[in-house]
């Protein structure tokens, strides 16, 4: 019976595996880094050549496509700059919209972002959808909108400088949300839990920090460490790393490191990374810090295994835990080994463009998106900077290419600024 009950468990964490490789259920994927485990996924592909679907767009945004099983889900504005925001429900047989529903209005710009660019996420049953105007929903895959909440209501106007752009995060049936802000208010920065099956707050935590002017200002996204025994959140921004307990919201272990100068424009725009027992913690290019997990209090001292002063802006880094991938604004690359710091390769230079989608890695291979072109550079993983094809689909981007690529099921899902691309055909 021992031997069967065993059996039983590892089907059942194979089972959930492949499940979770088939679909992108949030923007960093199922395993919240950007990494997908698929293979012989297109690494060319023109606007007529490997193309097989699209879907017109009405704007653009810096949401990603999350897809299950047969339905993709997107954040959508009605306009670039203003109107409505709203979520789609996208038939990937069909290659049509099955339902559009109403999130809220005040869509405006913010530099580069609307307010469309959280990205939604969903645990295959229902999709929860956040914007940059505080209106977070629920709604079951049919269209049936379960609950609604605004968070600006109840909490005071967010106070970011740029904006609100961070996605939540979804563990064990609570949605976690982060406004980490100070530039245009004096409110306290704080994290939520919430109750994604009601809506309600399970628990609201202020996150105090010493950051002044701009830098407490994040527009990160809240990723999950599993150390240790036990499961945190991490959070970045306002000149710290902090992990929160995620059935009290309390503070475990906080590392004052993003900000050693102490900037007032330090705000921070890239999220953090859970690869081969580290904790890499980007800020504004320097200094992009590696932590160690555990301890209690204070670590800024006793945790850091190691820094690097060429970090990225905005992207996002992904790791196959060997190696640690950068790429910054400008399109300058690198190669750190993971557990080490050291550089293997870089600078080296993609396409003369800048960047602000986050590179994702599958099959042995890195895609990313340039903002303005829309031409997506694929370049092979590992320690030998080799680029494989650089594909554009024609299409410009005057109001930015900002989204990162989904992947399920042998496809790309790649949002430009007026079109969903569906590169690839689909694998059962």
């Amino acid at each position: 019976m021992r031997r069967l009950l065993s059996i039983m468990v590892v089907l059942a964490f194979a089972t959930a595996h492949l499940l979770a490789s088939d679909n992108w259920p949030n923007w960093r994927g199922p395993t919240l880094n950007g990494v997908s485990t698929e293979t012989g996924l297109p690494h060319a592909w023109s606007a007529t050549e490997n193309i097989s679907w699209k879907l017109p767009l009405p704007a653009y945004s810096g949401s990603t496509p999350i897809i299950w099983g047969d339905r993709v889900f997107l954040s959508v504005a009605t306009a670039s700059n203003t109107g409505a925001l709203e979520l789609w429900a996208v038939d990937r047989v069909k290659h049509d919209v099955v339902w559009k529903r109403p999130i809220a209005g005040g869509n405006h710009t913010e530099r580069k972002q609307n307010m469309s660019s959280p990205s939604p996420i969903t645990d295959g049953t229902h999709v929860w959808v956040m914007t940059g105007v505080g209106i977070l929903k629920a709604f079951d895959f049919a269209g049936t909108e379960r609950w609604s909440r605004d968070i600006q209501a109840d909490y005071g106007r967010f106070g970011l400088n740029w904006g609100y752009a961070s996605s939540p995060l979804l563990h064990e049936g609570a949605l976690y949300v982060q406004v980490l802000h100070g530039m245009k208010t004096d409110d306290a920065s704080y994290v939520l839990k919430i109750d994604a099956a009601t809506g309600k707050t399970l628990w609201h935590v202020e996150r105090p920090t010493i950051a002044q002017s701009e830098s407490p200002d994040s527009y990160t996204t809240p990723t999950l460490l599993h150390a240790g025994g036990k499961t945190e959140v991490v959070i970045t921004g306002g000149d710290a790393v902090t992990a929160h307990d995620p059935a009290t919201g309390r503070e475990g272990w906080r590392a004052t490191v993003l900000n050693p100068g102490n900037g007032r424009n330090y705000r921070i725009v890239s999220s953090p990374l859970i690869a081969g027992g580290l904790i890499i913690a980007p800020s504004r290019n320097n200094p992009l810090m590696a932590l160690r997990p555990g301890g209690a209090g204070d670590v800024s001292r006793s945790h850091v295994a190691w820094a690097f002063d060429r970090g990225p802006d905005v992207p996002t880094p992904v790791s196959d835990g060997t190696y640690l991938y950068v790429v910054n604004e400008t399109g300058v690359v690198y190669c750190l080994r993971l557990a080490t710091g050291a550089v293997v390769y870089g600078p080296e230079r993609l396409p003369n463009d800048f960047y602000s989608a986050s590179p994702t890695l599958a099959d042995g291979k890195i895609y990313v998106t340039g903002e303005t072109t829309g031409v997506t550079t694929v370049y092979k993983a590992g320690p030998q900077f080799q680029i494989l094809a650089s594909n554009s689909l024609g299409e410009v981007c005057p109001q930015f290419c900002l989204s990162t690529i989904a992947v399920s099921q042998g496809q790309l899902f790649l949002r430009t600024a007026g079109t969903l691309w569906v590169i690839g055909d689909r694998k059962p």
